[in-house]
Formats: C-alpha cells, sequence, structure tokens
C-alpha cells in the first residue's frame, strides 16, 4: 500500500492507492463524487490525469490526458517535490497508459466492491521489536548491499552474455545466490519486485536488476514488510485472502521440504485468518501482518533470558600468547590435560614395538646370517617381531564383552580410554601393513636376491639353514613360507580395501558385476578372512627359514592368549544369543527408511542406557551380527531399536519386516506397522530375531555427570533416547522417594539419598536433536511428548532442529515460523515436528549452545555425549576443549563408536 495501509482506514474521505509502477491517487467525497486521479508514469512517461466516477460497484472512466509541467499549478509542483516524483516530457502516449490505467482502474473495482473494514490497530513500534521483525523477513543473506552488489553484478554479466543483457526470470534465483530449490520462491519474488514496477516480458536489463536488488536488499522494515504482503498478494488488491495464504504457505512448504505442512496448508491458512482476521471479513491487511511480525518472539527456553546479555557480551576468543616458548609449553599443557589416557597407552604401544624390533635387529645382527644378507634380515625379522604384537592385540579391541565386563567392574575405565577401541583398532591395523610391507620388501627383494648371488663360500654359512643352495626365486616362492606369507598378504589387501570408508559406505560406484565389492556386507565378509590369515600366519610361524627349535618360534606365544579370548568371545555370543531368545512385539516402518523393532526382554538381560546389542536375522544372512543403540530404558519391560536403512542388511531386513506389516491406519505414526498382543500364542509371521549383548559404549557413562550435553545427528539420536527416559524414570523415583518419607515422617538424609542413587549424579540436560528431514520427528514422538510432561521439575531441556528449513529469518520460512508460532500458542504442538517440543531451523550454533551451558553452570564438569556422522565430531570437540581451557565450566567430549 503508499506510504501506509493505515492511512487508508484513519481518514474516512480518502482513499490513497500507490500502485506498484506508479503512483495513482484517488479522492472521494462522502456522495463518491467525480475523482481526479493524478497518475505518475516513472518510466519515461508524462503526468497523467485520470478522471472517472465511482457509483456503487462501477467505475467509469472519463478521460485520461496527459498533464505538461506547464499546467500544473504551484501546488502540484510542490506536492510532486515532495514525493519524490520526476515529471519528464513524453512524445506519445501508445497504448501503455491507456492499459496501465485500465489495470489501476481494475485494483481500485475490487478495492470498492468491498465493505469498509475497521480500522486496524496499529502496534508500536519498539526498537527491540523492529529488530526482531527485521531479522524476520530476510530476502537474501548478504547484508552488505554495496558488497553484495560487485559480487552479483559480475553474476548477472556472466549470465546476460548471450541474452543482450537482460536477465530472464529463470535464472534470477541464480543471479542473486538462492539455490535450485528456491527457484519457485525466487521467480514468485522476481514477479512481486516486477509488477510493483510495471515490467512485464519476464526479462530485466541491468538498471532493473539494482532496483531489485536495493529493494530486496533494503534494511527497512517497512519496504521489507511491502515485499512480502505483495508476495502473498498476488492480486494487487492490498487484502490477502485465505486462498492467497494457502498458496504461500505450499510455495514455502515446498522451499523447505515440509511435506506434512504442505498437506495441511488449507488447515494453517485457516489457522492465520482465525488470528488475524477475527471480525471474519475474508481478508487480512498489511497492518494485521505487520502486528504479527512486530510480535516478540516466545521464551521457549528455560532460564535464557537470565542470561541473554551475558551471552551476548562474552566473546570467549583465545588470547595469543606473543612469546613461542610460552605459547608452546600452554599447547603442550592443554594437549597432555586432554589426551593423557591417550597418550600413555599409545606411548607405551609404541615403546613395546621399538623394543621388540631393536630386539630382534640386534639378534640377527650377531648371527652368521647376516655376513650373507647384511642388514636386510634385520629388518625383515624385525618388522615380523613387531606383527605378531601386532596380530594379536589387534583382536583385543573387537572382544566386546571383556572389554564391556572392564568397562563395567573394574576402575580401569579412570585411565584406560575404552571409548578409543575401534579408533586403536585401525592404528594397529595401520602398522600391521606398515610392518608387512617392510618384512615382505625386505624378504623378496633383497634376502632371497642376495642368497642366490652368494658365493658357494659365504652360502656355506646358512646352509644349514636353506639346505642345498638354490638355483632360481621360484624355489623361495612355493616354499611354505613364500606361499603362506604371499597369501597373507593379498588377503590383507583385500580386507583393508574394503575396509575403507569409500568402499564400507558404498561411496565409491562400480560398474557391474564390481558393484558387489562394494557396501557393508562386502566389507563384513572380506573382513573376517583373518581366519584364514590367522591360520596362515601359524603355518608361516611354524616353517622359518633360520629359525629351528620349536620355543625360538613365537608366533603362536603371541596369539595364544587373544585368541582363545576371542574365541570364547563368539561361543558366548552363541549360546547367549540361542537361549536368551526373543519374541517381536512391535514393527514400524517409519519416514525416512527407519525400521524400529519392539522385542521381548529376556529374563536376566539387564543393561545401562547408551548401551547397544548386536542383532542377527537368519532371514537376511545367518552369520552377520549389527550393533544398534538400545532406545528403550532399563525399566521398560520390553527391548527397542530404530535402524536406518543405509546398506544391503538393512535394506534386506526392511523388506522382510515390512512384508509382516500394515499401512498404518487411525493416526498411527508408522507408515507400516505390526503388533502382536501380549499372551498372544499364534505363530508369528516375524522373521526370528536373535540379539546378543548387552556392550558398553561412551554414553553409559552419562550418570557421572551432573550436567550432560547430548547430541544426536539423525539416527544418531537411538542413544540419547534411552538416556532421556532413564533420566525421567530416575528423577520420578527421587520424587516418590522424597514423598514417601515425608509421608512417613522421616525425611531422608542426603547420605541415605546417594547409597540409593549413587551411580546416578545428573541433575541437569540438554538434548539437541538435528535433522534433515520433517519426517525424522516421528521416530521419537512419543518420547519428545512424554519427557516435557513428565519432567515436571524441567530439568531436561529439549531441542529439535530441522536443517531442510532456511534458518529464522530467511523470508522463505517466514510464514512458517508465523504458522508454528500461532499453532503451538493456540494447541501446544509444534508445526515442524509435530511434538509438544517447538522445533528451530536450520542449523544450531553450538559455540553459543556451549556458551549457555558455561554461563549456566560455572565450575560444573559437563559431560559431552555425541552420536552421529564424523563431520561435527571435530567442532564439537574443539569446543569442548577451548571452552574447557577458557572458562571454569570443563567439557568432556565422548563420541559414539561402532
Amino acid at each position: 500500500m503508499g506510504g501506509s495501509s493505515a492511512d487508508l482506514h484513519h481518514h474516512e474521505s480518502d482513499i490513497e492507492l500507490i500502485a506498484p509502477e506508479n503512483s495513482t491517487k484517488l479522492s472521494t467525497t462522502e456522495s463518491k463524487s467525480v475523482t481526479d486521479v493524478d497518475h505518475n508514469i516513472e518510466e519515461d512517461a508524462d503526468y497523467v490525469e485520470v478522471t472517472m466516477d465511482i457509483q456503487g460497484d462501477s467505475v467509469a472512466l472519463h478521460s485520461v490526458k496527459t498533464v505538461t509541467e506547464s499546467d500544473m499549478g504551484e501546488g502540484e509542483h510542490e506536492k510532486q517535490s515532495l514525493t519524490g516524483n520526476k515529471l519528464e516530457k513524453k512524445k506519445s502516449f501508445g497504448a501503455s497508459v491507456v492499459q496501465n490505467a485500465t489495470i489501476r482502474i481494475k485494483q481500485l473495482k475490487r478495492l470498492a466492491s468491498f465493505s469498509k473494514p475497521e480500522p486496524a490497530k496499529r502496534l508500536e513500534r519498539t526498537k527491540s521489536a523492529v529488530a526482531h521483525a527485521l531479522t524476520g523477513l530476510k530476502f537474501i543473506s548478504k547484508t552488505d548491499v554495496g558488497a553484495g552488489w560487485s559480487e552479483v553484478e559480475k553474476v548477472f554479466d556472466k549470465l546476460t552474455v548471450t541474452t543482450d543483457g537482460y536477465l530472464p526470470r529463470t535464472l534470477f534465483a541464480k543471479c542473486i545466490g538462492l539455490n535450485e530449490e528456491s527457484k519457485a520462491y525466487a521467480e514468485m519474488l522476481f514477479d512481486t519486485l516486477a509488477r510493483q514496477r510495471g515490467i512485464q516480458g519476464g526479462s530485466i536489463n541491468k538498471i532493473q536488476f539494482r532496483e531489485f536488488w536495493d529493494c530486496i536488499s533494503d534494511q527497512s522494515f517497512d519496504t521489507r514488510l511491502k515485499i512480502f504482503f505483495d508476495m502473498v498478494d498476488k492480486d494487487a488488491d492490498g487484502r490477502i485472502t485465505e486462498e492467497e495464504i494457502k498458496n504461500i504457505i505450499c510455495l514455502s512448504a515446498t522451499a523447505n521440504k515440509l511435506s506434512n505442512i504442505q498437506k495441511q496448508a488449507e488447515e494453517y491458512a485457516a489457522l492465520i485468518m482465525e488470528e488475524l482476521d477475527p471480525d471474519d471479513t475474508g481478508y487480512i491487511l498489511i497492518g494485521n501482518l505487520e502486528t504479527l511480525l512486530l510480535h516478540g518472539p516466545e521464551e521457549t527456553t528455560r532460564g535464557e533470558s537470565k542470561y541473554l546479555s551475558q551471552m551476548l557480551s562474552q566473546k570467549l576468543r583465545p588470547t595469543f600468547e606473543g612469546n613461542p616458548i610460552k605459547r608452546w609449553y600452554r599447547d603442550t599443557k592443554y594437549f597432555f590435560q586432554d589426551n593423557w589416557r591417550r597418550s600413555w597407552v599409545f606411548a607405551l604401544w609404541i615403546g613395546v614395538m621399538l623394543g621388540l624390533f631393536a630386539f630382534k635387529f640386534v639378534q640377527y645382527r650377531r648371527r652368521s646370517a647376516y655376513k650373507v644378507m647384511g642388514h636386510c634380515v634385520c629388518m625383515a625379522k624385525g618388522a615380523a617381531e613387531t606383527l605378531k604384537l601386532n596380530m594379536a592385540i589387534i583382536l583385543l579391541p573387537v572382544c566386546r564383552n571383556t572389554i564391556t565386563w572392564l568397562r563395567n567392574k573394574t576402575k580401569l575405565g579412570a585411565f584406560v580410554p575404552f571409548d578409543d577401541g575401534l579408533n586403536f583398532h585401525k592404528m594397529i591395523a595401520l602398522a600391521i601393513a606398515i610392518g608387512v610391507g617392510i618384512h615382505a620388501i625386505y624378504h623378496l627383494a633383497c634376502d632371497f636376491p642376495r642368497i642366490l648371488h652368494a658365493s658357494n663360500e659365504k652360502y656355506k654359512l646358512i646352509e644349514p639353514f636353506f639346505g642345498e643352495k638354490p638355483t632360481n626365486y621360484w624355489h623361495f616362492v612355493k616354499s611354505w613360507e613364500g606361499v603362506t606369507g604371499i597369501l597373507m598378504v593379498v588377503l590383507m589387501a583385500i580386507a583393508f580395501t574394503l575396509a575403507n570408508t569409500r568402499f564400507r559406505r558404498n561411496r565409491t560406484k562400480l560398474p557391474k558385476p564390481f558393484n558387489k565389492l562394494t557396501g557393508f556386507n562386502a566389507f563384513w565378509y572380506s573382513h573376517h578372512l583373518f581366519i584364514i590369515v590367522y591360520a596362515m600366519l601359524i603355518i608361516h610361524g611354524t616353517k622359518l627359514y633360520l629359525t629351528k627349535e620349536w620355543n625360538h618360534k613365537t608366533t603362536w606365544m603371541y596369539l595364544a592368549i587373544p585368541i582363545t579370548i576371542y574365541g570364547l568371545e563368539r561361543l558366548i555370543r552363541a549360546l547367549r544369543s540361542s537361549i536368551k531368545s526373543v519374541r517381536i512385539l512391535k514393527v514400524a516402518v517409519y519416514p525416512g527408511n527407519v525400521l524400529a523393532i519392539n522385542m521381548s526382554k529376556p529374563q536376566g538381560f539387564s543393561y545401562k542406557s547408551g548401551q547397544y546389542m548386536l542383532v542377527n536375522c537368519a532371514a537376511v544372512s545367518p552369520l552377520e551380527w549389527h550393533p544398534f543403540s538400545i532406545t528403550s530404558a532399563p525399566n521398560d519391560d520390553y527391548l527397542s531399536v530404530h535402524i536406518k536403512i543405509l546398506g544391503d542388511w538393512t535394506r534386506s531386513l526392511k523388506t522382510k519386516f515390512s512384508q509382516a506389516c500394515q499401512p498404518a491406519i487411525n493416526g498411527q505414526s508408522g507408515l507400516l506397522r505390526a503388533e502382536c498382543l501380549k499372551g498372544d500364542n499364534s505363530p508369528s509371521t516375524f522373521p526370528k530375531v536373535l540379539i546378543d549383548g548387552p556392550y558398553g559404549a561412551p554414553a553409559q557413562d552419562y550418570r557421572e555427570y551432573e550436567v550432560v550435553l547430548l547430541v544426536g545427528l539423525g539416527i544418531g539420536a537411538t542413544p540419547m533416547i534411552s538416556i532421556l527416559k532413564d533420566m525421567v524414570n530416575n528423577f520420578k523415583a527421587m520424587e516418590e522417594e522424597d514423598g514417601f518419607a515425608m509421608e512417613e515422617g522421616s525425611p531422608m538424609t542426603p547420605n541415605q539419598k546417594d547409597s540409593r542413587f549413587s551411580d546416578f549424579k545428573t541433575r541437569r540436560a540438554y538434548f539437541y536433536w538435528v535433522t534433515r528431514e520433517q519426517g525424522s520427528f516421528d521416530w521419537f514422538k512419543g518420547v519428545m511428548n512424554d519427557v516435557p510432561e513428565e519432567d515436571r521439575r524441567g530439568l531436561i531441556e529439549l531441542h529439535s532442529y530441522c536443517t531442510s528449513v532456511y534458518e529464522q529469518g530467511d523470508a522463505r520460512s517466514a510464514l512458517i515460523a508465523m504458522v508454528q508460532s500461532i499453532n503451538h500458542a493456540k494447541h501446544g504442538v509444534d508445526v515442524v515436528s509435530g511434538t509438544r517440543v517447538m522445533s528451530h531451523f536450520a542449523k544450531p550454533n553450538w559455540r553459543t549452545v556451549y556458551k549457555r551451558i558455561a554461563l549456566n553452570h560455572p565450575e560444573a564438569q559437563v559431560g559431552v555425549f555425541y552420536c552421529g556422522p564424523s563431520t561435527l565430531t571435530h567442532e564439537l570437540r574443539q569446543l569442548s576443549l577451548d571452552f574447557s581451557h577458557n572458562t571454569s565450566t570443563k567439557f568432556d567430549f565422548h563420541k559414539e563408536n561402532f
């Protein structure tokens, strides 16, 4: 609307309409007499006077004529200068003037057809309210208009090389830096700006593009509000109808990948109309929209306002130390403070390997074989000794039962980093690869050629070990030592290659039939070639050229204990899984390709929240066992897992269970679901499932911290869900115990409470769940609804983020934010997540998250537990270190590994 839409209602005798591409003023008396409208055409046009009659619903055009500068009085010149309009000569009218006048007439007719609305109440604009509103209508990410223009101008020139300097509507999104998903939004913005300026034809030149850019990058609240209003008001009648709101909701939902909102667009449009049109006039005005945008944000985070000013003022930037010695000392001190557990284990391992290598090197340096083969034999034997050690200890990190027992039953966890077992396994594998390379190269390329070319006199020194002098290289290759050695190298190369992340996660696409060599199944089966490798290693270690005494053949001594432990573990798994059978109770397949399985809890199956178990389904593969976090709480009478469909095995598992499921009915959340009633003895149609566990995991130690920060990305929220349930159960038990003691008249002492909950120290929790798709919120909808209701003291703070939605403040998500705010206030349900927890848009600012916790909990020890892709691991770990070094709050970071 013109200067402000409020003027349209405050003056009974005036109706002022400034058209998008023109400036048109219409004055009417109460008897609706003839009206003179000054029509100012900006683009190289004359000042035009349009005379018309308005009678009831009809508008009659009397005349359209040009007013020259000499025809205008002093008052008209003054009005022109105040409004900033420029009077220019025009040689001829053409059809465009009449066409534009006709458009204005149609708009005025629509305007006159409505009954006069009540004056809209104008909200007082406070500084903070306008600041909030400005963050809610950002059309582009760039705020520096000058710098932004220089960038987009280059893009404009590049895109218009072949179009004679004109930018087509279809390339507008690309030119202003918006992605392909926002193309429809950008085209609507283009149409709005073109409509405001009377531009037709679907393309613009650089001057017009600069006008567009200045408009969308304008920091004025009124300018942004006007553009947004006109985007919704597609018929340009100054009023937004329910159908127009529905259309823009659908467009916003599409741009933000919110399919559920798109399906309910009609319902949410009615909700906005109900809120902004209480008098049921059938439309809303720009003043109503302004009221909603200027409304301050709700405080959705407990205690956030108390520390808001501190959060904004505290920078927590690391101080620069100019002295290099002091800087080196500080960095070294921090490194060992943060990594002392890893450091001593790593140092011990490296030290033992160096010791063994040196021992063998010196031993063979003193033997007669050295005179024939030189240092080559020393290097080969030294590497072989480290290989024996590493081939033995590489089995220990995968002995899950042993590690879980050591973690739970001993105090070793205080100084042994059990959480790094998988990383240590990979480091040992790398050391094995290096050792194999050194051992094989020095034997094949150095030792054997020297033997073949040795003189008869020298060869007599090693004849007791090699027998008659070989005549060719093939003699060494076809021996037991050569065959077993080469076979081990080949099998190890296959296992190492397919264990690479690119192959294991199917990121490398190979042509058929080699595509079967990628994926988790290929990794799993190739990794189990280690059985053959160990058999070859034992044979290789007993058929040594230079060692004949059995007590000097030490390979079996290194391997005996680790292989025995690992063999017992596999035997325990087979017995335990067959004895403790489970029965499938419920299955659901959720959006986002997640399979949820609820099963009976075997007798004596005791676990901690955060732990995981292995799952086997013979219908898919009788040999494969896969780890999944347990999502049920220890106090629940069932076990549950949520399985993301990512690879061959999980895809086959979903297919097997989907065949036994039925489509969801009566509003149930699963796309497919099936349930078995307790006590139902009818044969189950579900595939048989075996489980083994539980096994220890980093998240199980959350109870040791008074404050915990739980972070889950996508399906990585699974261990955190069990922890949330466990915390709620413990908080309720503590409240009930306190209440029972009060009824008995003997309040419990702190010592009595500590004995009851000695292993549960947690008193505050922050949960952040970040997911890409709206449908993912269905996975744990029940938990996200139950926790706020049952957590009466507000000790658990829940945050859910949907990264497909543009950040708060982007115009593409502005209407979604309005719907979200209104619906949550009215019904207590978030429109994005479908839960009681109000979701956030885009990704969290993790530095702000850490800052809030540090300010809320000074001097505290905070446990940070993360489960998800490794992309976020470095950032969260580094923030934990930064805040631990620069604040009084200490953050201990733990990453979930499988």
